[in-house]
């Protein structure tokens, strides 16, 4: 299979519409052009030479013109965004580049375009998921609640429920564990962005170092990426040493291959 990697391209779709810091550009519509590269897999539509088995270009076309239209922005790197995020959320598509062009642009030089590119591409994730103060399950739960509703993510998988003994010798209280599976369009440092605004929403007061906390996400695996940054390691630095983190990653991704120790999760297990 190609697993996303044919391409559909939509180039110098132009649409007429009003985006620009200036007042005028508010309210008189000029024309921006978009090209767009949708990285999806049609070869069951190639054999089947079914339309409804691939990703219809009229609909992403559609998309795009609504997206351009429905709202105001000063900024084409907002339009660019906004019009990714909307093609990933309606349609069955692993990757988009998206580039939009603003020809009429108010620069007092001979040019004939200038544009942006954006491109956003779906990663499979797995969090590990922690709380050993007040109503744990419920926060747990929560936590799973307002990833759902968080825009370019989805939850995909959640493993049970384990009771844990509390990690580096802070903590007082026992833990409820488990691993989360979603499926996600936001670049790690804005994945983490939100999980941080999600612990604060349940209660996150951060003070000791492995102390009590009542919801604690981490990152285990982000795809195969490999990042090493003083504020977000991936994989998660040793990961495969903590029980409460591989044995509810075991149930739901036996067969994920880590991208550092080329091993599998189920032969990670302690």
């Amino acid at each position: 299979m190609n697993e996303g990697n044919d391409i559909i391209l939509i180039r110098g779709l132009e649409v007429k519409t009003c985006h620009g810091v200036h007042a005028e550009e508010k309210v008189n519509p000029q024309p921006f052009i978009f090209d767009a590269d949708l990285y999806t897999d049609f070869y069951t539509a190639a054999k089947s030479d079914d339309l409804n088995a691939t990703v219809n270009y009229s609909k992403a076309c559609e998309i795009l013109v609504k997206t351009a239209t429905e709202k105001t922005y000063n900024l084409i790197e907002t339009v660019a965004y906004s019009g990714v995020y909307a093609l990933l959320d309606a349609l069955n598509l692993k990757k988009v580049r998206l580039t939009v062009y603003k020809p009429n642009a108010p620069i007092k030089r001979k040019f004939d375009t200038v544009g942006v590119t954006v491109t956003a591409e779906k990663e499979r994730v797995f969090l590990s998921l922690g709380s050993s103060m007040g109503d744990r399950k419920s926060y747990l739960d929560k936590a799973q609640e307002l990833l759902s509703q968080t825009r370019g993510i989805k939850v995909k998988k959640v493993s049970s429920y384990i009771e844990t003994e509390p990690y580096g010798g802070v903590a007082q209280n026992g833990f409820l564990n488990c691993a989360v599976e979603i499926e996600t369009y936001l670049t790690p440092h804005m994945l983490l962005e939100e999980i941080h605004r999600i612990e604060n929403e349940c209660g996150r007061v951060r003070t000791l170092r492995w102390g009590d906390r009542t919801l604690d996400i981490d990152i285990i695996f982000f795809g195969h990426k490999i990042i090493e940054e003083d504020d977000l390691q991936i994989p998660h630095r040793e990961y495969f040493k903590r029980s409460f983190v591989l044995a509810p990653l075991n149930e739901i991704a036996p067969d994920f291959v880590c991208p550092v120790l080329h091993k599998k999760v189920k032969e990670l297990q302690i």
